[in-house]
């Protein structure tokens, strides 16, 4: 059998034992890295803002490396999550469920404070003689629509139900299949455009696109706001505390309910509110309900 020389063994060993530290520290280092994400959303350069400054935030408080992954759509943020190349995610209503039901464990924790009452918006070009889903009804096959994300809890799910209970199929009823836009700043774009007749997004970008006069209301207008519903969430994968130890989720959560406008009114405004408080799983079961009336779920 053939035996190295007994120089080379020694050598060999010396560098295994050298580079075990090293081996170790890079391993240590990427398991203490918090990784945080996010749905698309809005605008990526506003999404790319909000995230720094509060991924520096989060470093602080926590103790830890916080690192912001983005993706390039809803889907893969839940992906991610599923898959633990992130720990904690700012997700839709949908997404939430969508992440929560494959991670069983999965808790939201936080949401803003007006999530609990959120609402959707319906914007038509402003040539068009709509002002109610009567109106919408009456003229539906001559019209096109687009959504926000497939799986966008204000920029679709929630504005299906309520053309569905009005009588309205988004599949059936307008001259041509709904476009999905991928956000809620592209859809208002699209109808201000001319690309589509009505679009449906969150109230929160559409008062925040008129409010800075970025949405031109000669060409764009609302006409029909939701009843309310819950929305955005931030959730925990259910292995938080065996990862960063006991008690870990507990101090995120109250990392987040620390935030507030005299200390971090950039954060805060970025995340288009005023404070976080926190919320449940439960409260998210009406939204599940409503995708699953809807065939969105299987």
């Amino acid at each position: 059998m053939f035996r190295l020389p007994a120089f080379i063994a020694l050598a060999l060993g010396a560098i295994l034992l050298l580079a075990l530290p090293a081996i170790a520290c890079s391993s240590a280092e990427e398991t203490s890295t918090l990784k945080i994400g996010g749905i698309p959303d809005q605008d990526i350069a506003r999404l790319a803002r909000r995230y720094a400054v509060f991924a520096e935030y989060m470093t602080t408080e926590l103790g830890v490396p916080v690192e912001y992954v983005p993706s390039v759509d809803y889907a893969a943020v839940v992906t991610s999550f599923t898959q633990g190349e992130i720990h904690l995610a700012f997700f839709g209503g949908l997404t939430g469920i969508q992440a929560r039901l494959q991670n069983p464990g999965a808790q939201a924790i936080v949401q803003r404070e007006y999530d609990g009452s959120f609402h959707s918006k319906l914007v038509r070009r402003a040539d068009l003689d709509i002002n109610s889903l009567g109106d919408l009804k009456a003229q539906a096959g001559d019209l096109t629509i687009t959504f926000g994300s497939e799986n966008s809890t204000s920029g679709h799910l929630m504005p299906r139900h309520f053309l569905v209970a009005a009588d309205i199929d988004p599949d059936e009823d307008f001259r041509s299949l709904p476009n999905f836009s991928g956000s809620h700043d592209l859809t208002w774009k699209l109808v201000e455009d001319g690309s589509f007749d009505v679009g449906a997004l969150s109230d929160v970008v559409w008062d925040r696109a008129v409010g800075e006069g970025k949405a031109d209301e000669s060409r764009v207008q609302e006409f029909y706001t939701t009843p309310a519903y819950f929305n955005y969430n931030w959730t925990v994968r259910p292995d938080l505390d065996e990862t960063y130890g006991e008690g870990f989720t507990a101090k995120v959560q109250q990392a987040l309910l620390n935030l507030n406008p005299d200390e971090h009114g950039e954060i805060l405004d970025l995340f288009s509110t005023e404070k976080f408080i926190v919320t449940n799983n439960e409260n998210y079961q009406p939204l599940e309900d409503v995708a699953r009336s809807l065939g969105m779920f299987r």
